[in-house]
Order: structure tokens, then C-alpha cells, then sequence
């Protein structure tokens, strides 16, 4: 398994969220238990989908990370589901805001867990990859976490040029299975 997989529990949680107790302690990998009012904490996947959008022309939109982690890298529409909804709903979410595209089609095709940097920490996520196809690639405009979009031929995406370790990662099994 690559090292970026192996999640090392490294929060530092001082006090309980439930009393306020110091005495809060990591039990195993991912959790912490309150000696004191029996709180226990477990550090959970949070779940995040990607994108494979692809034209009738067999390209992929591609997109340049706008925001760290990883600013100015190659990336694929997508992002972190929101509390109370499906991936599927934030497959069509997450495009529209990306994108300004709307999903008309959406195919599951795998799922990677993942660490993702943010604010000091290593967030583990678990990140579903979808092939998708949209309504009129004519209304392309980038927003939100996506500084430009292009369509670039599935046979000449390169996984290093993809700043993110699930999403590289995703591209290259996306390419054995489309090669």
C-alpha cells in the first residue's frame, strides 16, 4: 500500500468536546476516549468525489487547482460531499460549481481512500471517482476551486502532472481501464 495511504493519527486533541476534560486520550489509531464522562471520538473518512468529465471527442476536462493544497496543479472537478447528501448529488453540485456545467450522465467506476493537507492537518478522506458526461460543454466557465479548465485526449493525461495523491492515483487506473 503507498505510504500517503497509511493513516497515521496524528491529531492532538487536548480536551473532551462533550465536558471539557483533559483527561482525553487517543484509545487506538483513530479514536479517543474521556476518562471522565466515557466521550469516545473516532476520526472518520470524510467523503470526497472526482470527475472524469469526457466530450463526445473522448477528452477529459481537466481543471488547475486554484486554492492549497497543491495550487497550480492539475486536478478533476470535484470536492468534499456536504452533510445530508448522496455522492451523486455532489457529483452534479460540484461540476455546476466548478464548472458551470450540467451532469446529465454520471458512472461510478472506483473508490480511493486518501489523506488530504489542510490547516495543519491530514484529513483522511474517501474519495469516489465518477466517469461523467454534461449537457453543453459550450457553457464551460471555471469557478469556485478551479482556476482553467481544458480538454485534454485521454491518451495524453499524465498522472504526474496531477498534484493530489488520490487523483493522480485515480488517473492512472482510470488509463488502464481506458487504453
Amino acid at each position: 500500500m503507498p505510504s500517503f495511504l497509511r493513516l497515521q493519527l496524528d491529531y492532538t486533541l487536548n480536551f473532551c468536546p462533550q465536558c471539557g476534560s483533559e483527561n482525553f486520550e487517543k484509545t487506538s489509531q483513530r479514536s479517543f476516549c474521556c476518562a471522565d464522562c466515557g466521550f469516545e471520538f473516532f476520526v472518520n473518512a470524510s467523503a470526497a468525489v472526482a470527475c472524469f468529465i469526457v466530450n463526445e471527442r473522448d477528452e477529459v476536462l481537466v481543471v488547475r487547482r486554484s486554492r492549497e493544497p497543491m495550487q497550480g496543479t492539475l486536478d478533476l472537478p470535484g470536492g468534499f460531499c456536504n452533510p445530508d447528501e448522496t455522492v451523486e448529488q455532489a457529483v452534479r453540485r460540484e461540476v455546476k460549481e466548478e464548472t458551470n456545467l450540467e451532469v446529465v450522465q454520471q458512472e461510478y467506476l472506483f473508490s480511493l481512500p486518501n489523506r488530504y493537507h489542510y490547516s495543519g492537518l491530514d484529513i483522511p478522506t474517501l474519495d469516489f471517482f465518477f466517469r461523467v458526461r454534461v449537457k453543453d460543454v459550450a457553457q464551460l466557465c471555471t469557478a469556485d476551486d478551479a482556476a482553467d479548465g481544458r480538454w485534454m485526449p485521454i491518451r495524453e493525461l499524465e498522472p504526474a502532472l496531477f498534484g493530489l495523491d488520490s487523483i493522480r492515483q485515480g488517473v492512472e487506473r482510470f488509463l488502464h481501464t481506458q487504453l
